[in-house]
């Protein structure tokens, strides 16, 4: 790990991240260890703290063991396929969905109804995750859609009243 102004940069097997970090703190290296401290007991100062520290950590996971999150694609007919290295999606839309991911995250199909995103820089595993699951959120009266591994979609009652019948 090297700390230079308000840089940190970090190298792992597999990779290498860095992030820039607010003047309201400062960041030390020595045994192994990194230590985050603030200026200032303010409350920006706080946050900054914790979040700094946060991040140092997310970067430090990443290049060491790397992120992913896993997706489900739940409905009839719903299915994903890989084509190069973009994933193309067949999710209830009159034309198949293809998106391609960008540099540092890849995306693996196990199963036709299950994606992992994987890749060493946190937020963008999560974005990438995120505008996937935007193709076809799902829905509350079936269920139908793609969500993440392990998500509760809350489900709505259908119709009230029975075909042809007046109040």
């Amino acid at each position: 790990m090297v700390v230079k102004e308000n840089s940190v940069a970090v190298k792992g097997p597999k990779g290498e991240l860095s992030m820039r970090f607010r003047p309201e703190v400062s960041v030390t290296v020595g045994d192994g260890e990194v230590t985050v401290t603030r200026a200032a007991d303010d409350k920006q100062s706080l946050a900054l703290h914790g979040t700094t520290r946060a991040l140092i950590a997310n970067l430090v996971k990443g290049v060491s063991e790397g992120f992913s999150k896993a997706l489900e694609i739940v409905g009839t007919g719903y299915r994903a396929q890989m084509s190069g290295k973009s994933v193309v999606l067949q999710v209830g839309h009159s034309h198949p969905v293809s998106y391609a991911p960008p540099a540092g995250v890849e995306i693996a199909v196990e199963s036709p109804t299950k994606l992992t995103v994987k890749g060493i820089d946190k937020e963008l595993v999560g974005r990438v995750a995120a505008e996937i699951r935007a193709v076809r959120k799902p829905e509350p009266y079936k269920g139908k859609g793609i969500r993440y591994e392990g998500e509760y979609v809350r489900r709505k009652a259908g119709k009230a009243g029975a075909v042809g019948q007046t109040k």
